[in-house]
């Protein structure tokens, strides 16, 4: 399996650089420029399934092979086909040998949906701790959240010079970027409900993914996590019917007839899927109050329409607005709240506030609050990343 998945050890090229010159609409990665190369380096590359990190890493892979001295440096592994972390140990050890034989100092280890291998963190821990990796950069991905279980923090001290990235989909400008390389508002106004539709995935724009694939995927990922599939529908048709509101454990868990303790775990598991976000609620004094009801943000169009076709409900445009303004804001600042008082501020972030109106009448708001119609989303969200 080493053999098949490593084929430039061979002078052969890899499948998926060649599916990437076939594609309508590609575009290198901004994130690969994220990735420490020095090593010791341990990168956690996170993101929901089919947004692009495989292909990410294969590009990175087609580079770094024109930098070494031999292709054997270079050791990809897609873990999805092993079970646990002794077979991820015993794939390693495999790789350290080959290593020693052909007198490499140093490598560049590629470990793909390393989160499906029951307690895959044994495996690196272990080695690291052991110094067998010392001299290479080791990159893992996963589509679950590696924060699961805590089995982040093992890693404390022991990244080197790593960097952790979260892979997300196009955000509406790289999107725009596909189409023109300068901005017009006519224009933007055509890709804006093109990218309401597609959403930021690039497999989607180029037909190689379908909705109902993307629901398969969270599917499989919450049965490899041990909870039920058909309560977290019931969470997620929860979210969509009380958007864009704030709302609390409790009132969840009292539309399900579940316990608090139950429905925040399925929220936090979605958020750690990386298919929705939780927005605090941020007080005129300046402190942000946990306990205090939550907006919770779908992260992308398209899996927006993923969980409307499983839910079977719908998200109005207002809604979609928002939670675009929410999602590119806490892109671009890393944290985004929101407050509520006699009037409501949808996205506090880097010292803007806004408030998105779509179609709705305008009320009076302090002059810091910038207001948004739906005509100006676009835009907005062009600039702001």
């Amino acid at each position: 399996m080493m053999e098949l998945q490593n084929p430039w050890w061979f002078s052969e090229p890899d499948r998926d650089w060649e599916l990437f010159e076939k594609l309508t609409y590609r575009i290198k990665p901004k994130w690969l420029d994220e990735l420490s190369l020095k090593p010791f380096s341990l990168n956690f590359v996170v993101g929901p399934r089919r947004v692009g990190k495989t292909l990410g890493v294969k590009l990175l892979i087609r580079e770094l092979l024109q930098r070494v001295e031999s292709p054997y440096q270079v050791f990809y592994f897609s873990c999805d086909v092993l079970e646990d972390y002794e077979e991820l140990l015993e794939v390693l050890n495999e790789y350290i040998k080959l290593k020693r034989r052909k007198g490499l100092r140093g490598a560049f280890i590629f470990l793909d949906e390393v989160s499906l291998v029951s307690d895959w963190w044994r495996a690196l821990k272990f080695l690291i701790d052991r110094g067998e990796l010392s001299n290479d950069v080791v990159t893992v991905t996963g589509s679950i959240s590696l924060t699961i279980g805590r089995h982040f923090e093992t890693f404390g001290g022991r990244k080197g010079y790593g960097k952790t990235v979260e892979v997300m989909p196009l955000s509406f400008r790289d999107y725009y970027g596909l189409f023109y390389e300068d901005f017009f508002p006519s224009k933007a106004e055509e890709v804006f409900e093109d990218y309401l539709g597609t959403g930021g995935y690039l497999a989607y724009l180029n037909g190689t993914l379908k909705v109902e694939e993307l629901v398969g995927f969270l599917r499989a990922d919450i049965k490899a996590l041990d909870r039920s599939t058909d309560l977290a529908r019931d969470v997620m048709g929860s979210i969509l019917d009380k958007a864009p509101s704030p709302v609390s454990f409790s009132s969840i868990a009292r539309a399900l007839g579940i316990s608090p303790h139950t429905s925040r775990d399925y929220v936090e598991l979605f958020e750690a899927l990386h298919v929705l976000l939780q927005i605090p609620y941020l007080g005129g004094d300046g402190k942000v109050y946990p306990r205090k009801e939550r907006k919770l943000v779908l992260r992308d169009p398209l899996i927006i329409k993923a969980m409307e076709l499983w839910t079977r409900r719908r998200v109005g445009r207002p809604v979609l607005y928002e939670w675009l303004v929410q999602e590119h804001l806490y892109r671009k600042f890393g944290e985004v709240y929101y407050y509520r008082n006699s009037y409501e501020i949808d996205a506090i972030a880097g010292g803007l506030k806004v408030e998105v109106k779509s179609g709705e009448k305008r009320r009076r708001y302090p002059r810091n609050v910038r207001v948004l119609k739906g005509s100006e989303v676009p835009e907005f969200l062009y600039n702001i990343t």
